[in-house]
């Protein structure tokens, strides 16, 4: 496989079963500041994907409470493919730690009640605050519980 600045592009997709949580980077910065990058996919690539307005809940959802269970998150983001997130943390940590973290999140985004508005929906807040699926964002986050009580956080079984 051809070697890629871009580091999701040099993990074989075809390799991997979602849904999972795997380290994609470790950096150290110039004055020794450790920042992590780790790939929180959904879905099992080339074969779903999330919806955009379903996307778009799901990650104003995990805004809303991921800092209260993660320290030194940088950016949580979706990934352009639409089968997961990238969450960017300040320090060294392990798939175990941001997964056990990720599950609390997603425990709570699952448990979302309906008639609560999604957080960041005002046309003042949000770019496209008109294309949100809260369902589709409680139906992806309990998808994600289930699969990873299923088999666990890594990504290779």
């Amino acid at each position: 496989m051809k070697k890629y600045n871009v580091d999701s592009f040099n993990l074989d997709h075809t390799k991997v079963t979602a849904p999972y949580v795997r380290l994609a980077a470790k950096k150290e910065g110039p004055k020794g500041d450790i920042v992590t990058k780790f790939d929180i996919r959904f879905c099992q690539p080339n074969q779903e994907f999330m919806p955009v307005a379903a996307l778009h809940s799901l990650e104003h959802l995990v805004a809303e409470y991921i800092r209260d269970e993660i320290d030194g998150v940088i950016d949580f983001s979706p990934m352009g493919c639409r089968t997961g997130f990238y969450l960017t943390l300040f320090g060294d940590r392990t798939e175990e730690a941001v997964g056990t973290g990720m599950m609390s999140v997603l425990e709570k985004v699952a448990a979302w009640k309906d008639e609560t508005p999604i957080p960041g929906t005002d046309p003042k807040e949000c770019g496209n605050y008109r294309e949100h699926d809260l369902a589709g964002a409680k139906f992806w986050a309990s998808k994600w519980i289930s699969g990873i009580k299923g088999k666990g956080f890594s990504c290779y079984v």
